[in-house]
């Protein structure tokens, strides 16, 4: 077993969104920081994004953004902490995998969707074996779930691809679960 030292947290960059949400953000950037993980995030200072970074921060807890130059004015960067500054979101996306050992997945937009969708794409395709938790208090990502058991239904994906996530209501579940799925690939 292999310990999470780190975790990529997928989330929307709104403010204009229910105020659970950016109270659900907090907590997590909260609870990662109580339990000295890591925070790899988009390196935004708006939504969930910069709810989560600040409350991770304000925790005392390690966190690294990651944005690209043409959203700096966009995203308004979170100065405050860690930044690595690339040219495109491609750079992005990598660089976020690459200093992660596992995902959580908090409510957002289409960004969020994709960015999510495409690291179990890698998953499905055997590039790597991090797992991945979805939060969310209030069913948020449960049609998103629905629509996974379809695509197991139709033999699209293999049963055993269930195991590469799970779907949780606070964040203490969220991380216990990921604890509990991290994987040693033989390479």
């Amino acid at each position: 077993m292999t310990k999470i030292r780190s975790i990529c947290v997928y989330c929307g960059a709104s403010d204009k969104v229910d105020p659970r949400y950016i109270t659900l953000a907090e907590a997590l950037g909260r609870e990662l920081a109580r339990r000295g993980i890591r925070l790899v995030y988009g390196g935004g200072g708006v939504g969930l994004m910069g709810a989560c970074a600040r409350a991770a921060h304000d925790a005392s807890g390690d966190v690294l953004g990651i944005m690209p130059r043409f959203l700096l004015q966009k995203e308004r960067i979170y100065k405050d902490v860690d930044h690595r500054i690339v040219e495109d979101m491609h750079t992005r996306k990598q660089m976020m995998f690459d200093e992660a050992d596992a995902f959580i997945v908090l409510p957002g937009g289409i960004g969020t969707l994709e960015e999510a969708v495409e690291i179990l794409s890698w998953a499905r395709l055997g590039l790597h074996a991090k797992p991945m938790a979805f939060l969310d208090e209030d069913g948020f990502w449960s049609p998103f779930f629905d629509l996974l058991e379809r695509i197991i239904e139709g033999g699209f994906i293999p049963e055993e691809f269930r195991e590469a996530m799970v779907h949780s209501k606070t964040s203490a579940e969220a991380i216990d679960a990921l604890l509990d799925r991290i994987v040693v690939l033989d390479i």
